[in-house]
């Protein structure tokens, strides 16, 4: 299904990959992008959506010294955030805090509140755990599992644990649980592996995945879904890792970016180098009671898994962010800097 387009648009300076919400803001909806030049400085831009919900505010400008690869919103404070940044060959991660917002003409300076140096590969990403404050954090290299012992207000961060995946093998990204802090699922080149983080012994793999990205269903424990390496979308039942649950078609092209929704769990998005972002109807079950009226199935009907797909990009699409305060409004972000919000509100679900 294709329908007319209905998003609000914002426009970065330059290009990106990166966008997160802010989870931790309960008063506005609220994004965070990041930039992606190789010889301007690039930018953290905290985009908020108007009360009445028709147009992107930029309530906040700042400059960020390197390109920006990765991106995350701490989930208990909206004014702290992680990035994995690179320059040249060299890549970094840190926490920053935004500072407090006056009315400034000119883009404030960033207070870096640590940086994770512990690393000596090509950092992939940071991992917060989505549930709630947690003194912990999760970084991700390309050899390397890192557990920090995490200190915001003291500026400092202590590695905990450290676990290698070898020589032979590459990361390239992870999820933490949601319903379980001790494990995180990590992407190890055709496998999806689970570690105990009490232990750091691997406990559940998912082999022949060849995902580039995960994410946990946030209501059901077990669950995971993943953009595999070409277009399609798995849904998978760790418990019974042998074979997905669930396949959707994905993208014309290369599939880059799946996240469930955090309220309504069957509501799955994704983002392609197709210049498309799809939403998906992916109930774990045929018993499932929550099913959206536009896709009861008649007895001569084979229900349709794709509810929308969204077309108002020139480029490939690399970053999602459902919002937590409202979950039927999500943000885009294509490789162009344009970031894109759109209201989900006539799919959701009726019980």
């Amino acid at each position: 299904m294709q329908g007319a387009s209905t998003g609000i648009g914002y426009g970065l300076k330059y290009q990106a990959r990166c966008i997160a919400d802010v989870k931790a803001d309960s008063d506005h909806t609220s994004f965070l992008a990041g930039t992606l030049s190789l010889k301007e400085e690039n930018e953290v831009h905290l985009i908020r959506l108007s009360s009445p919900g028709t147009e992107l505010i930029c309530e906040g400008l700042f400059y960020h010294p390197n390109e920006i690869w990765d991106l995350s919103s701490c989930p208990f404070n909206p004014r702290i955030f992680s990035t994995v940044f690179a320059s040249g060959e060299t890549y970094g991660a840190a926490i920053w805090e935004i500072p407090e917002l006056s009315g400034q003409s000119n883009a404030p300076q960033l207070e870096q509140l640590l940086s994770l140096d512990a690393h000596t590969c090509k950092i992939k990403c940071i991992l917060w755990w989505p549930s709630g404050k947690h003194d912990k954090l999760i970084s991700i290299d390309e050899e390397n599992l890192f557990v920090w012992s995490l200190d915001s207000s003291a500026k400092t961060a202590k590695v905990q644990s450290q676990e290698s995946v070898g020589m032979l093998q590459c990361l390239s990204g992870g999820a933490w649980d949601p319903h379980d802090e001790n494990v995180v699922a990590g992407i190890c080149d055709s496998l999806i592996q689970c570690w105990d983080l009490r232990t750091m012994k691997k406990t559940n793999t998912i082999e022949h995945a060849h995902a580039r990205n995960i994410d946990y269903n946030p209501k059901k424990q077990h669950l995971l879904v993943s953009a595999e390496d070409e277009s399609g979308i798995h849904i998978w039942d760790l418990r019974m890792p042998k074979l997905p649950i669930r396949e959707l078609p994905g993208h014309a092209h290369w599939t880059w970016a799946v996240q469930h929704n955090p309220e309504y769990h069957e509501l799955i998005l994704s983002g392609g180098t197709d210049s498309t972002v799809n939403l998906w109807f992916a109930s774990a079950s045929s018993k499932d009671d929550t099913t959206p009226e536009s896709l009861v199935e008649s007895p001569t009907r084979r229900v349709d898994p794709l509810l929308n797909s969204y077309n108002d990009y020139e480029d490939s699409v690399y970053g999602l962010a459902w919002s937590s305060r409202e979950p039927w409004i999500f943000a885009s972000l294509s490789y162009d800097g344009r970031v894109v919000v759109e209201s989900v509100k006539p799919f959701l679900p009726k019980k």
